[in-house]
């Protein structure tokens, strides 16, 4: 088939790969513009770019795919199906239609659940037991089409959102290039979501990764797995900004202070009051810092119980 594949991160890049390497003529890559990222302000192309330059294959980066020259440079390729993986824009009506197979989605979720932008996060945040990905026949909603093929996988129990990341994106290439042959020949099963067991996954924030000690241990462990590595948990320190990489909900302990006071010290971690339980941080990262294990982090900074953070 002739393809037009449209994607923008990192998460993207094994389909496309998985595409090329089965022999997939994939005519277009289509990806978000160049922007300017980190202190400097560089201009940085797209991950998806870079892997559409290496594999020699022309992009197009359109600010916005819905006005009429974009989707008229889309027609020109004549396209069979348009591949999409994390783009990041609303596909229109037109372009939907444009392809003889239509477009299909690879969704790093389990739909109907975590409709939207961070299924990811949100799955390790709100603690699934499992994730997976989705090809999803798309159509005007948001990732309400039709279930094409599914598969799921188990969560670690220090799933981290980075790491769950990874693991979806090397998935979604080779579930889809296990589909192509039934899009093809026209005999994919469709399975019509269910609307009433949909949830929606909102894009993460800065703000998204602030701990508010009034949550339960259980629900912070789970933020800060969740958020790792963008945005990051954080709270403030003494007026300045402290971040968290790793902690455990201390089932051994019970709070006995107000939440975000630290109620014990020892020579690995620190063990914080919440408004269920005890979370026990174990590495940190002060601001202007590199990230540490809390027993380095208390060579500098000593806590003491009592202490509100």
């Amino acid at each position: 088939m002739k393809i037009i594949f449209m994607g923008t991160p990192d998460f993207a890049v094994p389909v496309l790969n998985a595409l090329k390497e089965a022999g997939q003529d994939v005519s277009l890559v289509v990806t978000q513009p160049d922007r300017a990222k980190g202190r400097g302000r560089e201009v940085a192309e797209t991950p998806v770019k870079r892997c559409a330059e290496k594999w020699n294959i022309p992009v197009f980066q359109p600010v916005r795919v819905k006005t009429p020259e974009a989707v008229e440079r889309l027609r020109q390729e004549n396209c069979d199906l348009i591949v999409v993986a994390a783009f990041g824009q609303i596909l229109s009506k037109d372009i939907l239609e444009l392809p003889v197979h239509g477009c299909v989605n690879v969704h790093a979720s389990l739909l109907p659940k975590y409709r939207g932008a961070a299924p990811i996060q949100w799955a390790v945040i709100n603690g699934e037991k499992e994730s997976g990905v989705t090809i999803m026949q798309m159509d005007a909603g948001l990732d309400t089409g039709d279930i094409l093929k599914q598969e799921a996988v188990t969560l670690d129990p220090k799933e981290t959102g980075g790491s769950l990341y990874d693991r979806l994106s090397s998935m979604g290439g080779r579930l889809l290039v296990s589909m192509l042959p039934d899009i093809e020949a026209g005999t994919a099963v469709h399975t019509v979501q269910d609307a009433s067991l949909s949830s929606y996954a909102k894009m993460l924030q800065h703000e998204t990764g602030q701990i508010r000690w009034g949550n339960s241990a259980v629900s912070l462990e789970r933020l800060i797995r969740g958020v790792n590595p963008w945005p990051g948990a954080f709270f403030s320190f003494r007026g300045k900004y402290m971040k968290v990489w790793d902690a455990d909900a201390a089932e051994n302990r019970k709070a006995n202070g107000m939440p975000g006071t630290v109620q014990d010290v020892d020579r690995v971690c620190i063990y914080v009051n919440t408004g269920d339980g005890v979370l026990a941080l174990k590495e940190v990262q002060p601001e202007g810092r590199k990230r540490m294990p809390v027993q380095s982090f208390l060579l500098g900074y000593p806590v003491t119980p009592g202490e509100n953070l």
